[in-house]
């Protein structure tokens, strides 16, 4: 389960670790001051369940260190590694969990819940470029693999 928080990160390591994301690059390191805060640091063992398929989420993730197995039931959809983000979607949207998310390894996360985040971007509109960039990239990419597919 769950760990203490052992070796929290300081919150100029935090605006690094956030400004390394593809998600926050062109964010200004002024407002991921702002969101660094938010960052909430939580420790896994392996092979725990992060969140099921189906579960309402209302948070995202930051891998600061370890692997996180994206899937649906058996079949692996991706594994995450260190500084890739998870969950975004439910950042956005309170909606349901499209996949489920369990620890590979000894984990470290950064978690951020939607509530304090939409506080944030009430104040701070620029952190929602970032986002709205990174979606747009998996739209395409979705979009491509879609079409490959269909051409197969």
């Amino acid at each position: 389960m769950e760990q203490g928080n052992a070796n929290r990160l300081l919150l100029v390591e935090k605006v690094l670790l956030l400004k390394s994301l593809a998600l926050f690059k062109d964010t200004p390191e002024n407002i991921l001051a702002d969101l660094a805060p938010l960052m909430k640091e939580i420790q896994y063992e392996p092979g725990i369940g992060i969140f099921k398929e189906g579960e309402t989420g209302d948070c995202m993730y930051i891998i600061g260190q370890g692997n996180v197995r994206i899937h649906k039931d058996h079949t692996t959809l991706a594994i995450l590694k260190d500084k890739e983000v998870f969950g975004e979607l439910s950042l956005l949207d309170a909606d349901t969990r499209s996949a489920s998310a369990t620890t590979e390894t000894d984990c470290v996360l950064y978690k951020i819940d939607q509530e304090p985040f939409y506080e944030l971007l009430d104040e701070r509109p620029e952190v929602a470029r970032g986002f709205i960039k990174i979606l747009c990239q998996r739209l395409r990419t979705m979009n491509e693999k879609s079409r490959q597919q269909q051409s197969n």
